[in-house]
């Protein structure tokens, strides 16, 4: 692969590989820094990229998937090295604080050294990339929002396994952390596009007790129960609790916001209580619809996304892309049809190539001045 592109995918993790094409970018751009995307089948590489961004001294940041986005295929193998020609501000933070106040200090933190790197540069984007274990994820990202406004574009996605079980993720050249967050602050970069195509089913309901990404109740009721019954009335299915696992990424929530936005929340655990864990934050008292695979809009979601990408970069032929694609987006669908989404996606935008990964949660800017949402069973995509 030609040194010429920023985004390079390397098929083995191996020393000798990563160092010769370290030098041979490093000679183009002396100030190179990576941000490298490996998946989970690679957790146990992150030790040979950090020694030999060390020997090289090149700044490093990254994060674990569950799979890479390689144009029109997900890969378990491999690392892609996005590469800077001088390496942005970025951070790591480890162990997030789940209490309120806490976590209203751990925002103001991170905005606050955000805040202290941004000049007049016209297009920054705060690129988030956050350990899916992370339970408050949303407060976290409106806390932020309180501090830097519309100052910059937000982007990012959330690592991890898709096993739902913890795992350290996040990286850079010396640390491996879990339960965190790694933020690179991009310059003239003018954001990401956001797109999931699900349409709401018009019956409403309430979560009356949730906690974090937990919801206890559903009008006032057991919230599995409520599910089971909103299942069946609205879709035929009868959900129990042995095929919970099967059904539930096919029957996710949508939140209804103010301004008719809906963000997807799929539960992933169901308690002996018959509480509901979901990809996301669910606040208290929330709207709630239920929403159903079959009824996702590929090509209005994919026009939507390109379209997007067009208003915000101009012709984006023979650029490169980054594209993030939910992990339940892809369960639901099944492996061919989100594999045909990945290839239409490449196709539309006549881009030269696309790097990214499968997620496992995605965050960009509502349609309402940009304010930063948390989502499930999306793509989220930006020029490189």
């Amino acid at each position: 692969m030609s040194t010429t592109g920023m985004m390079h995918y390397l098929p083995e993790v191996e020393e000798s590989a990563i160092e010769r094409k370290l030098t041979e970018l490093q000679a183009v751009h002396p100030e190179l820094g990576i941000c490298a995307l490996l998946p989970e089948a690679q957790k146990d590489k992150v030790g040979v990229l950090q020694s030999v961004c060390s020997r090289c001294n090149v700044p490093l940041a990254g994060a674990i998937f569950p799979a890479l986005v390689r144009d029109g295929n997900f890969l378990t193998s491999g690392v892609w090295l996005l590469c800077f020609r001088q390496m942005p501000h970025f951070a790591l933070y480890d162990n997030l604080p789940t209490g309120s106040a806490e976590a209203e200090l751990a925002a103001e933190k991170i905005a606050n050294d955000i805040r202290a790197q941004i000049d007049h540069v016209p297009d920054m984007t705060l690129f988030m990339l956050f350990d899916a274990m992370v339970p408050n994820i949303g407060t976290l990202l409106d806390n932020i929002y309180l501090h830097l406004a519309n100052r910059v574009h937000y982007a990012g996605a959330n690592a991890g396994s898709e096993t739902f079980q913890p795992m350290p993720c996040l990286f850079d050249r010396d640390r491996l952390v879990e339960k965190g967050v790694l933020v690179l602050l991009l310059t003239r970069h003018k954001g990401a596009i956001l797109e999931h195509g699900y349409h709401t089913n018009p019956h409403t309901s309430y979560a009356t007790s949730t906690s974090g990404n937990c919801i206890s109740q559903i009008d006032w009721r057991p919230a599995f129960e409520v599910y089971q019954e909103l299942v069946r009335e609205h879709y035929g299915e009868e959900v129990t609790a042995e095929n919970f696992y099967q059904y539930g990424v096919h029957f996710p929530f949508g939140i209804v916001r103010a301004n008719h936005h809906v963000v997807v929340r799929i539960p992933v655990m169901l308690t002996d209580d018959g509480s509901l864990f979901c990809v996301g934050e669910v606040p208290p008292n929330s709207v709630l619809t239920l929403l159903k695979a079959p009824t996702v809009r590929t090509v209005e979601t994919l026009h939507n996304l390109t379209e997007g990408l067009k208003k915000l970069n101009g012709d984006v032929s023979g650029s490169e892309l980054l594209l993030f694609y939910c992990a339940g987006r892809r369960l639901h669908l099944g492996m061919q049809m989100a594999t045909t989404e990945l290839e239409a996606f490449a196709g539309l935008t006549h881009a030269s190539q696309v790097a990214g990964a499968l997620s496992l949660g995605e965050i960009g800017g509502s349609t309402v001045q940009g304010y930063p949402l948390f989502h499930n069973a999306t793509l989220v995509a930006s020029r490189w």
